[in-house]
């Protein structure tokens, strides 16, 4: 009779245990009506859920009562939430819509590079910079690496698609930097200010960028500096050309990096043969500070920098037996703020202010010149994610500067101008995202020049296809308009703004560390600046009746995947412009163009001898040049460009590195073109001497020594 009870007892509770519970099953699906297996169902904040099978059905048991909360979520689709009885999560049919946002969405990519951890598909990675063999840790050096780019090594700037390198900008966190070149002067090439290693992340564009930015023709680079450092960390760098020591101090939601340098080219130029006769070789004294502070929602960050600069070399003169000694001072201040909040529903708001100063003192002979500018900018912008495939912002600008300069000889004025020149703008940009397959970008800038008294409206957009799981075609169309620069305005304000049209078609295919991308371009040039005298000068006759055009085709090819312990990439453009500018009679191609141009960079790593070495070869077909001894224009053409470069990092022990590299190994005698006298000799024939580089080869050599309590940590990720 026990037995009985306890059995009977056992069978209630059974029974009433099965009572209680609730069978939820249903079928899971995309929007097209394909069944999704493996995606998770579960009851919000309990342990009871089920995976759909490979037909996309789900059954589970659960004891949960009353209103509940079932979750459906799967990769690439956005996560679905129903919340009811749950006695009505029985024989569900459940629609999944796609995450237009997730890693595997079309991407916009006509026009831009992108490296960093950010970039939804890194051309170049930001340890790259450094790495690429040539480059001694410049940035310009780097993307020169890149398609569509020029070397022009008697300048040193970035020369993009057929444009100068005036009509490429340059931005940190999306504040301008009027300077982001060292002083130099003509056939000594300048060097990017910035170091490396103060950016997570780079956007390159080669054209059609974002109404966002302003003031270029051609192109802009946009440098990302990196969010609050996690962890002390003091880098002490002694190199063949000088001394660079740096600490990063880290709080709970703050940090602080110092960084000094001294550079000076006295000990190396004694040791390697050099092109130019210098009295004094270049010497700088630099410093950089940088703050981040998180604060709730927001992200503050500060960065200043420092640059002096002093270097004497005797020119060689044309008029003269003698060379002539020509001696330049530079300083260079800039400062960098901004703030990004995150506000309720969605929206997000940041603002930036950058202030620029330097100043040059050059002397040649017994003429001396003495310039200075500010030039400040101030920007601030409102957006706001209104669904998963739209995102809409809007902002405003003003640029303000500043220059003078005066020319005397002997104390007396040869000339005194000057200019101030504030130009605003406005901006709005919609990201469209219509499916993971297809998107769009559409913008407007509306700007106004005070100085020029002109308006212009800029209109762009972009719009990009996925036709597979690894590629995609993009398009981009755009206006742009730029201001003329200081060697014009000092002179005249009797000018126009000047214009320029993109037209974009690109192919990219990506997969496995492999990536693809084929792009063309036409541009089209209007209103640019003519004059009538061999250099721009306070008497000459200024019009923007200027013209020309731009078309080619750009390659790349990056590889990281097929050959073990092996990196590279190839790249190869062809172009064909021609412009009627400056002071040029006719149109002609105008001479820092190469019709094309090609990369090879190698990365190899030596697990065994503990070392990364990598080569790169840079070639560039004759550029063409202007002999007065002949009667067509810009008829010659220089011989072609060579350089094979080579760097080897060895890793001494876990926080020593030695680093070594070597530029154009072969000694390749390349020539950038010619100048000319500027009389004749008497049977009528102008004199000619080549431009060639600073020196045939350059050898660097570094020792970097990390100090960190993390004993694994060193700077071989930067070299």
């Amino acid at each position: 009779m026990k037995t009985t009870v306890i059995t009977i007892i056992i069978l209630l509770g059974f029974s009433l245990n099965l009572h209680c519970q609730t069978i939820i099953s249903g079928i899971v699906k995309d929007q097209k009506g394909n069944v999704i297996p493996g995606a998770n169902v579960f009851i919000e904040g309990s342990y009871e859920g089920a995976i759909t099978e490979e037909n996309g059905t789900f059954s589970f048991i659960t004891s949960a009562r009353d209103s509940q909360t079932l979750v459906i979520s799967y990769l690439s689709f956005q996560t679905k939430k129903i919340t009811e009885d749950v006695t009505g999560f029985s024989n569900l049919t459940i629609s999944l819509k796609e995450d237009l946002n997730s890693l595997d969405a079309v991407v916009i990519t006509a026009g831009n590079f992108q490296a960093g951890e950010k970039a939804r598909v890194s051309v170049l990675k930001p340890l790259d910079i450094v790495t690429t063999a040539g480059s001694v840790g410049d940035i310009v050096a780097a993307l020169q690496t890149l398609p569509g780019t020029q070397i022009v090594g008697e300048n040193g700037r970035l020369f993009v698609r057929g444009g100068d390198a005036g009509e490429t900008r340059t931005f940190v966190d999306g504040i301008r930097v009027a300077q982001p070149y060292s002083a130099s002067v003509q056939n000594v090439p300048a060097r990017g200010r910035f170091s490396p290693f103060l950016f997570s992340g780079i956007m390159f564009s080669t054209g059609g960028f974002s109404a966002e930015y302003g003031e270029a023709l051609s192109s802009v680079l946009l440098l990302n500096t990196s969010d609050v450092a996690v962890e002390n960390n003091t880098e002490i760098s002694l190199m063949s050309l000088g001394l660079v020591v740096g600490h990063t101090q880290k709080w709970e939601k703050s940090s602080l990096s110092l960084n000094s340098s001294y550079i000076n080219l006295s000990p190396y130029h004694k040791l390697a043969p050099q092109n130019l006769e210098w009295e004094k070789p270049f010497e700088s004294l630099s410093g950089e500070v940088i703050y981040q502070q998180q604060t709730g929602s927001g992200l503050l960050k500060i960065y200043g920098a420092y640059e002096a600069t002093n270097f004497k070399l005797n020119r060689e003169n044309f008029n003269e037996s003698e060379p002539t000694p020509l001696h330049l001072k530079n300083k260079n201040l800039y400062l960098n703020t901004t703030y990004r909040h995150s506000l309720a529903n969605n929206w997000e708001f940041f603002g930036g202010l950058s202030q620029g100063y330097s100043n040059n003192n050059i002397s040649q002979d017994q003429i001396g010149l003495q310039n200075t500018e500010n030039a400040t900018h101030l920007k601030t912008t409102i957006s706001k994610r209104f669904s998963p495939g739209i995102k809409l912002i809007a902002g405003a600008e003003y640029f303000h500067t500043h220059f003078m300069e005066d020319i005397n000889n002997l104390h007396h004025s040869l000339f005194s101008g000057k200019f101030t020149a504030p130009i605003a703008a406005v901006f709005t940009e919609a990201d469209i995202l219509f499916s993971k397959n297809f998107a769009a970008k559409v913008g407007v800038r509306a700007t106004y020049d005070r100085l020029l008294e002109e308006n212009s409206i800029s209109p762009r957009i972009s719009l990009a296809y996925k036709t597979s799981k690894t590629s995609q075609f993009s398009a981009a169309f755009g206006n742009f308009s730029q201001s003329p620069g200081q060697d014009y305005l000092k002179y005249t304000e009797e000018i126009s703004v000047e214009k320029a049209s993109h037209f974009i078609l690109n192919y990219q295919y990506n997969k496995e560390r492999i990536l693809f991308r084929v792009e063309a371009y036409y541009k089209e040039y209007n209103d640019l600046l003519k004059y009538d005298t061999p250099q721009p000068v306070y008497n000459s006759r200024f019009s923007n009746s200027g013209y020309g055009f731009a078309r080619g085709l750009d390659v790349f090819w990056r590889d990281g995947s097929s050959f073990k312990n092996l990196e590279y990439w190839l790249s190869y453009s062809f172009i064909d412009t021609q412009r009627n500018y400056q002071n040029f009679p006719v149109a002609a191609t105008p001479g820092f163009v190469a019709s094309h141009t090609a990369s090879l960079v190698t990365k190899y790593f030596i697990t065994s001898l503990r070392s990364q070495v990598g080569f790169s070869y840079s070639y560039g077909s004759g550029r063409p040049y202007n002999n007065p001894n002949e009667i067509l224009f810009m008829n010659g053409k220089t011989q072609n460009y060579n350089s094979l470069n080579f760097n080897w990092a060895y890793l001494i022990s876990k926080q020593k590195i030695l680093y070594f590299s070597i530029s154009n190994v072969l000694g390749t005698k390349n020539i950038f073109g010619y100048e000319y006298s500027s009389n004749p000799e008497p049977s009528g024939f102008y004199s000619e001497r080549a431009i060639i580089p600073a020196a045939d080869r350059f050898f660097f050599v570094g020792l970097f020594w990390t100090i960190n309590s993390n004993k694994n940590k060193n700077q071989l990720e930067n070299l």
